[in-house]
């Protein structure tokens, strides 16, 4: 391989602006290809995260209940009322929160008792959602504690959370005393021990917290909990792992994916536009290359013919132009990864969200540019294809006398 080195390389050279306009110009295709991973890899996770709230990534709750037919004379009744949905407990659920954080996948498991409620201040009354958890476990899976705009992150069995609209509604701040009650428990007085913002007034208005064994008085669940919060690894997996634990437990068992369709359909829209235009950028690249390695081949139509006058065989020729083609797609790659990096990094530093916070950042992903490099090779070897084969059967004769 030496000899198809040497001309390979010599052929490259003497092609000069040629030659490097076409490095340029994959190494520009491949550096957008790059920071388009990185860019909406990333923008895809801060928009779930931010979308999504403090909702985990899988819920397990109580079945649904469902209707039994009545039979009347060994027939059963035409009409089936379905039947009205209590709040119920999860059963067994201390060994089923044991199993589930043993699970590969899971993160963190927080049990959560949640029910209708009203909080009221004055002759103020608003309905929320009585959400009653483990500050720690609940972090964990929702990372709630990052949403705290005033306060304390805790929880004592006289101390609730709510959100930023709604102490605004209720003319409440931190420190000042609520009523919550639920349609089981005329509730009692609770100080407000914190207030959180998540991004949206309809979830600020939402949601109270307290304690977990609070929770499960107010909403007569002694001892139980309605719902088993699961953080997964893979949030991209989550349904796949849902419907894994859906077959080894009786009770519901719901993906963040099934919980919002729309989301998801605006994510694998996304994701589609993103591999079209990837496409789209390795096709110019691919042509850009074949259409230098066919100039390359008529340009040196008479090297060509002197080679193989010389006695250089035609699969050596054929060699030579494909290596030309995997020399620029692995050249033109390197680059790519380098001016991706870089374009991530400097792109990285002005594109910020409202907050300020950064939408992506610049990662190094050897996997990512491993891959990148390899698959450019296998375009360049792709794209020389048919200038290769052009030079092979040039006839030594007539390529002398061109």
């Amino acid at each position: 391989m030496r000899f198809e080195w040497t001309v390979a390389l010599r052929f490259l050279r003497e092609g000069g602006l040629q030659t490097l306009m076409i490095i340029a110009g994959a190494a520009a295709g491949i550096s957008v290809i790059v920071f388009m991973t990185a860019f909406l890899g990333d923008l895809q996770a801060d928009l779930i995260r931010r979308t999504l709230g403090v909702q985990a990534g899988i819920i397990v709750r109580p079945a649904e209940e469902t209707a039994r037919p009545l039979r009347q004379d060994n027939a059963a009744l035409p009409q089936i009322q379905a039947r009205v949905q209590r709040l119920r407990s999860v059963d067994q659920w201390q060994p089923l929160r044991q199993r589930l954080e043993n699970t590969a996948g899971i993160r963190a498991v927080s049990p959560v008792a949640a029910g209708p409620g009203l909080i009221t201040r004055g002759e103020t009354s608003k309905s929320i959602t009585l959400t009653g958890m483990t500050p720690a476990l609940y972090a964990a899976v929702t990372r709630f504690n990052e949403k705290i705009v005033a306060g304390e992150y805790r929880l004592s069995p006289g101390d609730t959370i709510i959100g930023s609209d709604l102490a605004h509604d209720l003319g409440v701040g931190v420190g000042d005393k609520v009523r919550l009650s639920t349609p089981t428990s005329p509730g009692d007085v609770y100080q407000i021990r914190a207030i959180y913002d998540l991004g949206q007034r309809t979830l600020n208005r939402a949601f109270a917290y307290v304690s977990l064994p609070t929770a499960q008085a107010l909403l007569d669940l002694p001892g139980g909990i309605s719902g088993l919060e699961l953080a997964v690894v893979d949030l991209f997996g989550a349904e796949e792992l849902a419907q894994q634990l859906q077959q080894t437990t009786p009770h519901e068992v719901e993906s963040w994916m099934r919980a919002n369709p729309q989301l998801r359909v605006a994510l694998a829209n996304q994701t589609v536009m993103t591999l079209l235009i990837r496409f789209f950028l390795a096709l110019v690249v691919a042509i850009g290359v074949a259409s230098v390695l066919v100039v390359s081949v008529v340009q040196k139509t008479r090297e060509i013919g002197i080679l193989r006058a010389m006695g250089a065989s035609r699969a050596r020729i054929l060699r030579v132009f494909l290596l030309q083609g995997a020399i620029i797609g692995v050249t033109g790659a390197s680059l790519g990864c380098a001016g991706g990096y870089t374009l991530t990094a400097v792109m990285s530093q002005f594109v910020r969200a409202e907050d300020g916070a950064a939408l992506f950042a610049a990662q190094f992903d050897a996997t990512l540019y491993l891959l990148t490099v390899a698959g450019a090779a296998v375009l360049g070897l792709a794209a020389a294809i048919m200038p290769a084969r052009r030079a092979a059967r040039l006839d030594p004769a007539q390529a002398i006398r061109l």
